[in-house]
């Protein structure tokens, strides 16, 4: 089973704790933000590992990982980014964001769904904003499904009616890597040189839950992998003195 890793940005949010290590290489309790998420994938047997680098990139560095290079870090966003890996976006496989943690249960559910495609959905999302200020719930990246299937999914999606977070963790079979690709290429082709492509954002800037709406318009069924709980996100110095607080005996259940 492959893992991407989508690891290029730098993390500012995190302040000086980023000034010389990449985002996911911040210490959580004596260990890195990707560490907590290579256990959970080797747990499951999630061996064959690519990872997206672009800030400070060699001092990312994981036994037997394959790197992809995005030079263009500054300038672009997480859907650029995990396309610079294209070659390796096949099925079946994860996508995780890097500056999360989570369980290796929370793999378990992404690997256990029928579905092509699914979203790894966090129904208990708001408790991880209780007394979260500097990231608050307006940026969380809800999700509204029908029948089963996701409807809209980002954070222009407001809290009524959402079934929960996707957390930034997705899985695909090899039919829905191929669907997630061509349809990368569709939009790359409609609105690489358009002022807007999704929710206000450009393609260059648009996030990896622009191109999902996207997918959803052209017909493609996206499906979820529910959660409770199990994961937190770091994006802020406040995300990272909660999870130091409260995740270091979670993080092996």
């Amino acid at each position: 089973m492959k893992a991407v890793i989508i690891a290029a940005g730098r993390g500012s949010r995190l302040e000086h704790h980023t000034d010389e290590r990449p985002k996911c290489m911040v210490r959580v309790g004596g260990r890195s933000i990707l560490d907590y998420q290579l256990e959970a994938y080797r747990t499951h047997g999630v061996e064959d590992l690519h990872i997206i680098r672009g800030y400070l990139a060699d001092r990312l560095v994981v036994d037997g990982a394959t790197y992809h290079a995005n030079p263009d870090w500054p300038d672009n966003n997480i859907l650029q980014s995990l396309f610079c890996a294209e070659e390796a976006l096949s099925g079946p496989m994860l996508v995780s964001y890097s500056d999360i943690v989570f369980t290796p249960k929370v793999v378990k559910a992404a690997l256990n769904t029928e579905h092509d495609i699914a979203l790894v959905v966090d129904r208990q999302w708001h408790t991880s904003y209780e007394g979260r200020t500097d990231h608050p719930v307006e940026q969380a990246e809800l999700t509204l499904v029908e029948g089963g299937q996701v409807r809209r999914v980002g954070k222009h999606v407001g809290t009524e009616g959402a079934l929960g977070e996707f957390i930034g963790l997705a899985y695909f079979s090899e039919r829905g890597a191929r669907e997630l690709r061509e349809a990368f290429a569709a939009a790359r082709q409609q609105f690489a040189l358009s002022d807007i492509f999704q929710n206000g954002r450009t393609f260059q800037k648009a996030y990896l839950c622009d191109l999902f709406e996207f997918m959803i318009q052209r017909g493609i069924t996206i499906g979820t992998a529910p959660i409770d709980g199990g994961w937190r996100e770091i994006d802020t110095v406040e995300d990272l003195q909660a999870v130091e607080k409260s995740w270091t005996g979670e993080a092996t259940s």
